[in-house]
């Protein structure tokens, strides 16, 4: 599957979430009525369970920072939004599936509530926090970034959530602390790719403590005005536009505080090609390509 560079796409073609909205009734209306063999399985895989759509709804319509002003306080790019379309049927999310367009389809129903983050570690203040708490600890903004993946593919993806720093600042770090450690949901039974030796599981990921202050580096609860689809990392995950894709670490159960840099996944598993820092340069390939 090719996915356009969204500089590289016209206006005309970038695809609007209505629309996208609009086309899978569609869709689902003529499947339904077209066969009634394995109506109840279909049926299941386009429509969401009563909890998705309770949770959907939970956090829909959130963003309170539109986006001129995001523009100047330099939280944009100026450049087209990729599809929403795009956004959530081309995924990295190992823990579903390898397959980028399959992702989608095995994360369909990923319940996310309950949910909880445990902020722990060199602290003076852990605590464990239920997602709503997350959800009123500040007000979701929207951030236009581009997502770059080392495999050559970026998106333009307008994120809603809030800066990393204010958790962060919450729980008081000690000045001892160095280093900020994630933690992906480790539940083979709700990620059946856990059940496979394909990646060393948990994802592990981890940022320099300074890094995870900046004020680019944020939290995402949502994408295009509405939560965080199962497939883009539900319900919260770490977006840091300067870095290359992998560092967004998903689904995050628990945020560690500590002295040393951590491990992280892809830094174990292949450690001349996935840096610990992993900033994007545009003048220089990643050396997997």
């Amino acid at each position: 599957m090719l996915i356009k560079k969204p500089a590289d796409i016209k206006s005309s073609e970038i695809t609007s979430q209505k629309t996208y909205l609009n086309r899978r009734l569609f869709m689902r209306g003529a499947i339904l009525a077209g066969s009634a063999v394995g109506t109840g399985l279909l049926y299941r895989k386009l429509n969401p369970p009563p909890a998705i759509v309770e949770e959907r709804a939970k956090i829909a319509d959130i963003v309170t920072q539109p986006s001129e002003d995001a523009m100047r306080r330099g939280f944009n790019v100026n450049e087209a939004k990729t599809s929403f379309a795009d956004i959530t049927n081309y995924n990295n999310f190992y823990e579903f599936s390898t397959d980028k367009g399959e992702v989608a389809r095995e994360a369909r129903d990923f319940v996310t509530r309950p949910w909880t983050v445990s902020v722990e570690g060199l602290v003076n203040k852990p605590r464990t926090f239920d997602l709503d708490d997350l959800l009123k600890l500040a007000p979701q903004e929207e951030r236009i970034y581009r997502l770059r993946c080392v495999e050559g593919w970026s998106m333009v993806i307008p994120w809603v959530g809030f800066p990393l720093s204010t958790l962060l600042k919450m729980v008081d770090p000690l000045s001892s602390a160095r280093y900020v450690a994630f933690q992906t949901l480790l539940d083979p039974k709700r990620l059946p790719n856990q059940n496979t030796g394909v990646l060393a599981w948990p994802y592990i990921e981890g940022l320099r403590l300074d890094e995870a202050l900046n004020p680019l580096a944020i939290l995402a609860t949502g994408l295009y005005g509405q939560t965080l689809p199962p497939q883009d990392g539900a319900p919260i995950r770490l977006v840091t536009p300067w870095k290359y894709g992998f560092k967004s670490i998903k689904s995050i159960v628990k945020i560690s505080l500590v002295a040393n840099q951590p491990p992280t996944t892809w830094n174990v598993e292949w450690p001349a090609a996935y840096g610990f820092y992993s900033n994007v340069n545009p003048n220089v390939p990643h050396p997997r390509y």
